[in-house]
């Protein structure tokens, strides 16, 4: 092969692959992770007087059965409105009502609680 061969193949291959372009680099970018909450004091189960247990996770409420069916009772969100204090929005599944409960947390193994109707109960945390 020649010089002039050479050097024209050369040339040929480089303008070939300037022609061929790479795909977008967000095709080869990794997804962000999301953001995580913070840790809320009330994260956990929690039950009452009656054993029914109710959860609480990443501003996600529940309640179901302890009787082995774990059939939910209720189920909502909650944020936390101050250092100690909590509010709950919740629908009853049993009732098929809403209702607001506004809970303290007084000590971090309890949480006393008032509907908006007025009843008061207490939750305990488990574990």
């Amino acid at each position: 092969m020649t010089f002039r061969t050479s050097l024209t193949l050369i040339l040929t291959a480089a303008g070939l692959s300037a022609c061929v372009s790479a795909p977008p680099s967000y095709q080869y970018s990794r997804s962000m992770p999301q953001p995580q909450r913070p840790f809320s004091p009330v994260d956990g189960e929690w039950a009452d007087a009656n054993g029914i247990v109710s959860t609480f996770q990443n501003g996600t409420f529940s309640t179901r059965t302890t009787d082995g069916t774990n059939t939910l009772l209720a189920s909502g969100n909650y944020v936390q409105k101050s250092d100690r204090l909590f509010e709950i929005n919740m629908t009853s599944l049993v009732r098929n009502t809403q209702s607001r409960v506004n809970c303290a947390l007084v000590t971090q193994s309890q949480l006393n609680c008032t509907s908006d109707a007025g009843g008061q109960f207490s939750l305990s945390r488990r574990g």
